[in-house]
């Protein structure tokens, strides 16, 4: 029996599976009921770009982030190394407010769409996110030198290796108090399926914690549940996962 999953956004569908045949039949189908165009193979879907090769699939938003360093003007400046600068602390109310917040709230929201692809920013985007309704000239530039680290990145992407292994191992630390705003602590995650990048999150706890130990113990327990529905959802495309998932961390008290 083979499997035919959807992913429908809007007007836009994406169509996939392990048997072509029911591919044809259900596309078939939906042609008698909705206008309909096949455009074929996947190569463009909400920003996302698609590459196929024999021995893989690679996903990117280069274009999208082309766009993005264009939005914020910056198109002729240098490119930076890293996203941030080191051990700096981006506090609420420091600085002056910015006269318009327009173009923060749209840098940053973008930003925000363009951790689909790139891991490497997800920490970053989540600490000039909190400050959406009040920014301040330092948090836009702390989301400038974001766009600038992306510019000097905009070719990488996600690589899915034809015959990788359908295992999962995930990764998890915890930044004690890492919030400089609520004393909250920043937590981090993410998951791999054999060698693929597939599922990663960077977000504050949504209450203090009283030691490194609770913080990361509480991170535990947000994995374990992400790790369980991923499990559930191998299980229903036919992939199902006999052996323990092994959940890495550093933090002794807590394991």
């Amino acid at each position: 029996m083979g499997i035919v999953v959807l992913l429908v956004y809007i007007d836009d569908i994406v169509i996939t599976g392990s048997d072509s045949a029911l591919l044809v039949q259900l596309k078939t189908h939906l042609s008698k009921s909705f206008h309909m165009k096949d455009l074929g193979s996947l190569m463009y879907f909400l920003s996302l770009e698609v590459y196929r090769s024999p021995s893989s699939i690679s996903l990117n938003q280069h274009k999208y982030a082309s766009d993005l360093v264009a939005t914020a003007g910056l198109q002729e400046t240098t490119s930076v190394d890293t996203p941030m600068e080191l051990n700096v602390k981006l506090r609420k109310e420091e600085g002056d407010l910015l006269a318009d917040p327009i173009l923060y709230q749209k840098l940053a929201g973008s930003l925000v769409y363009l951790t689909i692809t790139r891991l490497d920013i997800s920490f970053v985007v989540q600490q000039v996110s909190q400050f959406l309704q009040t920014p301040r000239h330092l948090h836009l530039s702390a989301v400038r030198r974001i766009i600038r680290y992306v510019q000097g990145t905009s070719t990488r992407d996600l690589l899915f290796l034809v015959g990788n292994s359908p295992r999962l191992v995930a990764y998890s630390d915890a930044n004690w108090a890492g919030c400089a705003n609520t004393c909250r602590s920043i937590t981090c995650w993410c998951v791999f399926l054999g060698d693929a990048l597939i599922s990663w999150k960077s977000k504050k706890q949504d209450r203090v914690s009283k030691s490194s130990t609770e913080s990361e113990y509480r991170l535990k327990s947000l994995v374990c549940s992400k790790i369980i529905w991923l499990r559930s959802l191998l299980a229903e495309l036919d992939f199902t996962e006999t052996d323990p998932t092994p959940l890495h961390a550093n933090n002794t008290s807590a394991i």
